[in-house]
């Protein structure tokens, strides 16, 4: 049979193509052998991936500390819960380990992440369709506390698992809380500084993250040979401020009392020590608690972040260039009331509208705050070019420096003659609180002006070596150690003398120079400024003892809701005696007024061997309130160390060989915490002001390292439905 020519074409063409083909695919292998690559992509890597785990290990992020050691803020764990959909996960066990039914664990799980059932059941059933191995839960399956994991635990629950991750946490709520600010973690897992020192401070606190890598079956499981490598963390440096946690707990509780009587828009509060620049307690209203920081009111320090008018408080600096430049006489008379400088400017007037109090002494003018006495002196005694310099001298042209972040300087208004005139008495010009501490410090401390600061030091927590030490930093001296001295006299004058505006602001153990201030409140609606007996800021700047200042405080409560009868001093005035007189008798600072005093410095007593009864009698002889936990008859702990500087009335916790839970209805957030520590119990707070609710019924007795959750409400607030135990 004669064969086809074309069939053997078209056969030996296919062989070609085939062969062709065959080559092809033979050298990709043996490249792809060769080289271990496919599409620049290496193979052994992916492999190497592909059966190999790698986790980050988290450094932990330094804590940070008052002066005295206690803890403001530091990492706790925190939990992601996820369920697990692989059933290869349940091999080799004798019950399931995963999720089998959606509904059914949706329905357990749901009310307990405060997450509807459906949201819960869509996201496990479309991790089943897509064969996923674990589906999360969103927000809200983070950040969970160990109160709310240990009560989803006790449900058993078939298929939910807890990923550990760090948490920052602060235990005392809103305590200082624009300074310490807060940090939050990131979608990567990071924690990172939001605001605060938190902020300021964030690449020393973060530390240097570690990771841990081994091989894996596909059930992420270790091999037996996994060849595991690990890298250790660096933690993160520890900051030590310079707040006091004794004057910073007074000065909150004072303010937030009269927050609740007068409800202002705006309170500040700094105290400062004049003779080194260490911020001893800031704060401001309204506050935050870093622990929510998706319900924060006012997220700007104001004491450094808020320039306005100062009034009346900026006259100690006017009366102070011109006694440095030697043409003050306080005897001198002028005429109060108006002054007008030409027919093109308008008039200056003193704050009783005008009227003024006849001709009287610059001294006097100085302690009844008249506007025209400050502008008389800017005007024809110092001079408006030298009285700028005076300004920028102080540093009002400036920022301080401090180590917080969002510092911003006021601006002085010096263009036209009226603003050089107003700006001697407060108006016009804005200033920051913090750059009127800083300036006054020159009165305080002989003349020379200092840099104001928040870090005592930086430590490293593993060596416990010292990284960093701030020193007081002198940054001018733009009055002399006389000009001082006469300052603080005339201060003192406008708190004892007969015509003085800050009598109000008056110790009974301590003599104070300050200066009193009522700014007015431009409008926001249009030129000129608010009128009304509340729509003022009321502020202090003073100084004790008046002699030698050892403290310095600023106050300024900005619209308080005043009766007809109540004056705008009366709220500031309460947070300054409060905390001043406290505060200088807790440092055993020497009275100078011969007074007798109310409450005294005293020491911590050592209760160590002694029975309750004779530790009852000890502390009560010392002045101080005892508070015994438990209905045992031998000491074991006790909140406070012996010698430690106390307040005579101030309560120290015992503990008894047989404690029990106290009831600590009406307790502060301070003492809860101070208890949770003495009974070494972790502690869980929810809200602000006062304890409502405790997780633990009182009596009852507890183990170490037991879970108490303690609900705190503000007066007034109401109680939630939930109990401690399920709040986070």
């Amino acid at each position: 049979m004669k064969k086809n020519k074309t069939t053997h074409l078209m056969a030996g063409i296919l062989m070609l193509c085939y062969a062709v083909v065959f080559l092809i695919i033979t050298g990709r292998f043996v490249y792809v052998e060769a080289t271990g690559k496919v599409s620049g992509m290496d193979l052994n890597k992916w492999a190497e991936s592909k059966r190999t785990s790698s986790y980050t290990l988290h450094a932990e992020r330094g804590k940070i500390f008052d002066n005295s050691g206690m803890t403001l803020a530091y990492d706790r764990p925190a939990y992601r819960v996820y369920a697990v959909l692989d059933p290869a996960y349940s091999e080799n066990s004798d019950k399931p380990l995963h999720v089998t039914d959606a509904h059914k664990t949706a329905k357990q799980l749901a009310p307990m992440l405060d997450m509807a059932v459906s949201e819960v059941e869509s996201r496990i059933e479309a991790g089943m369709r897509k064969k996923a191995f674990q589906v999360e839960f969103g927000v809200k399956g983070k950040n969970i506390y160990q109160s709310k994991k240990d009560a989803i635990e006790k449900k058993h629950i078939q298929g939910i698992q807890f990923a550990e991750e760090p948490s920052r946490y602060y235990p005392n709520g809103l305590f200082a809380s624009h300074i310490i600010g807060f940090a939050k973690r990131d979608d990567k897992g990071d924690i990172n500084g939001i605001a605060g020192m938190e902020k300021e401070m964030d690449s020393i606190l973060k530390g240097k993250d570690g990771y841990i890598s081994y091989k894996r079956d596909k059930y992420n499981k270790k091999l037996l040979n996994p060849d595991e490598v690990v890298k250790k963390p660096h933690d993160g440096k520890d900051i030590h401020l310079t707040i006091d946690q004794k004057i910073q707990t007074l000065l909150e509780d004072v303010m937030g009392n009269m927050q609740q009587k007068y409800d202002p828009e705006r309170m500040i509060a700094i105290i400062m020590n004049p003779k080194t620049g260490e911020i001893v307690a800031m704060s401001n209203r309204p506050s935050y608690n870093p622990n929510q920081p998706n319900d924060v009111e006012n997220w700007y320090n104001d004491a450094i972040s808020t320039p306005f008018e100062a009034g009346s408080t900026m006259k100690m600096f006017t009366w102070a260039a011109a006694i440095e430049e030697n043409v003050y006489n306080g005897n001198e008379l002028y005429k109060s009331g108006r002054y007008k400088i030409n027919e093109r400017t308008g008039p200056v007037v003193d704050h009783n509208g005008g009227e003024g109090w006849g001709p009287i002494s610059y001294d006097e003018g100085f302690q009844r705050s008249s506007n025209v006495a400050a502008a008389k002196l800017e005007w024809e005694k110092i001079g408006p070019d030298k009285y700028l310099q005076y300004l920028k001298s102080f540093h009002f042209d400036q920022k301080t420096g401090i180590d917080l972040p969002g510092e911003v300087s006021g601006k002085i208004l010096y263009n036209w003659p009226l603003e050089k005139l107003t700006t001697s008495f407060g108006q016009g010009s804005t200033v920051t609180p913090i750059q009127q501490m800083t300036a006054a410090s020159a009165i305080a401390n002989g003349g020379k002006m200092m840099r104001p600061y928040i870090i005592q030091k930086i430590v490293d927590p593993t060596t416990k070596k010292v990284v960093k030490e701030k020193k007081p930093e002198v940054i001018g001296q733009p009055i002399s150690k006389e000009t001082s001295e006469q300052m603080r006299e005339l201060l003192g004058s406008v708190v004892t003398g007969e015509e003085g505006t800050g009598k109000a602001y008056k110790l009974s153990d301590y003599s104070v120079a300050g200066k009193t201030g009522t700014a007015q409140i431009p409008r926001e609606d249009g030129p000129g400024y608010m009128y009304g007996h509340s729509n003022y800021v009321f502020s202090f700047l003073g100084m004790a003892p008046k002699d030698d200042p050892q403290l310095m405080m600023y106050v300024a409560v900005k619209q308080p809701n005043l009766k007809p009868t109540e004056v705008g001093s009366e709220p500031g005035a309460f947070i300054f005696k409060n905390v001043m007189e406290n505060a200088l008798q807790y440092m055993n600072i020497n009275p100078d007024m011969k007074k007798e005093k109310k409450t005294k410095a005293v020491k911590m007593p050592d209760l160590e061997g002694l029975t309750i009864e004779e530790a009852k009698q000890k502390l009560k002889e010392s002045g101080l309130e005892a508070v015994v936990i438990g209905d045992g008859k031998q000491v074991t702990e006790v909140s406070e160390n012996a010698g430690e500087p106390m307040l005579s009335g101030d309560k120290v916790m015992v503990l008894s060989d047989q404690p029990v839970i106290p009831n600590m209805k009406g307790w502060s957030m301070r003492e809860v915490q101070e208890f949770a520590n003495l009974a070494d119990l972790k502690l869980e707070t929810i809200g602000n002001g006062f304890a409502t609710r405790q997780s633990i019924k009182p009596g009852k007795p507890f183990k170490k390292n037991a879970y108490l959750g303690v609900e705190f409400l503000e007066p007034g607030e109401k109680e939630t439905k939930q109990q401690p135990s399920e709040v986070r």
